[in-house]
């Protein structure tokens, strides 16, 4: 297997209509977590991904153990509980232009997670672990399960690739930073965005966060920009790439989780630097043009026909 990755994944709960939460009287349900977006999201560009997590031995626990399996992510690693719920999420279009998050995860099954969940045979079966900064978020023990897991892939030698993903609603700032450093200075390639740059490094020049993240040890840095693009910087390459062309937004949640999958599955096919970081802000792109966190992860060939401005009938048959 290719990619292995270790986080929560919640059931998400979001009205069918526009506004306050209050006034809502009807609800869709979605799969989301930030690790399984991205695993999703490889496992669609022919990526092999295997995912660590716990969930309640409970109804939305069967229901995501279902759903991820059935998008080919391996969860032999993935254990059921009786000493916590499955958490879940609730997105509410506050205005047409305007997304909040309401979570419901305290004390979570995930947030039970310790270095026993950590099989150092099925970690040896990888050759790259994916992590992000909301899993040291959810408990002590999930920061040291994060520790343990990164110091076992780096003796099995795997590359560690980390997206910050910052999520302030978890932990208070002081213990972000220095956790989220800590684990910058364990990583060969880190994916931040601009606003975790600012507040890793009060600085908000991508080309001046990427020297920062490459000081404490990084090899690689993808800088995302948003609708700009990304910056990226190595000790070969330094350059700019953004989406072959401009979407229409329908849903701006999942878009960071799909960049990963797109830059990362560039990565493993050994595409160029540049051409891998077109991909992630292509996949990126594809992924807010459908509502919900995984149902716009794209495959090759949508990535293919958007990067080629290939327009395609409104009705295929």
């Amino acid at each position: 297997m290719d990619v292995l990755s270790i986080g929560e994944t919640m059931v998400v709960f979001a009205p069918k209509e526009v506004g306050p939460m209050r006034y809502a009287h009807d609800f869709t349900t979605h799969i989301a977590g930030a690790e399984t977006n991205t695993l999703i999201g490889l496992e669609k560009l022919g990526i092999k991904t295997g995912w660590i997590s716990q969930l309640g031995n409970d109804e939305l626990g069967y229901k995501i153990l279902s759903f991820v399996r059935g998008e080919g992510i391996n969860v032999d690693a993935v254990h059921l509980t009786d000493d916590a719920p499955t958490g879940l999420f609730l997105k509410e279009k506050n205005r047409q232009d305007q997304t909040r998050v309401h979570y419901y995860r305290k004390g979570s099954a995930a947030s039970l997670m310790t270095t026993s969940n950590i099989d150092e045979e099925y970690v040896a079966q990888f050759k790259y672990l994916y992590v992000t900064g909301i899993t040291p978020a959810l408990s002590e023990d999930c920061k040291d399960t994060i520790f343990h897991l990164i110091s076992v892939a780096k003796k099995l030698n795997l590359k560690i690739i980390f997206d910050p993903n910052l999520r302030l609603k978890l932990w208070n700032e002081e213990q972000a930073r220095e956790t989220l450093l800590n684990i910058i200075s364990l990583s060969d390639i880190v994916l931040p965005g601009i606003s975790e740059g600012a507040f890793l490094f009060n600085e908000r020049s991508e080309k001046k966060i990427a020297q920062n993240i490459i000081a404490l040890g990084a090899s690689t840095v993808i800088v995302k920009l948003g609708s700009e693009g990304a910056y990226y910087e190595n000790d070969e390459h330094v350059g700019y790439a953004k989406a072959s062309k401009n979407v229409e937004v329908v849903d701006p949640v999942g878009a960071g989780d799909g960049f990963a999958a797109g830059f990362i599955a560039g990565y493993i096919d050994g595409l160029s630097l540049h051409d891998a970081v077109e991909q992630a802000c292509n996949a990126g792109a594809l992924v807010t043009t459908v509502k919900g966190d995984v149902e716009g992860l794209p495959s090759k060939e949508e990535i293919k026909q958007l990067k080629n401005n290939i327009n395609t009938d409104d009705v295929i048959r």
